[in-house]
């Protein structure tokens, strides 16, 4: 019998926002995103084993690890900044 498991990694953009990107120094989009692995059995997901947020920006590339209220903040922050149209 065989007992297949191991683990997967994903990552989701939750909201993106503009201001001047630390590395660069150029105003342009920054990607918040979550990055997940979670633990599989037979190829399905179970149980969550690790979670983290980073700001990405577009331009560079440049990471930035970010907690779970900075996260918050930035999506309270994008509401009223939002472009309309």
């Amino acid at each position: 019998m065989f007992l297949l498991f191991g683990t997967r990694a994903h990552r989701a953009v939750i909201n993106v926002v503009s201001f001047v990107c630390g590395y660069c120094g150029v105003l342009a989009q920054q990607q918040v995103v979550k990055k997940s692995t979670k633990f599989t059995l037979f190829f399905v997901p179970l149980f969550p084993l690790a979670k983290s947020y980073a700001n990405e920006c577009t331009n560079c590339g440049g990471t930035t690890r970010l907690t779970a209220t900075q996260v918050g903040h930035s999506m309270d922050w994008a509401a009223p900044h939002a472009s309309a149209g």
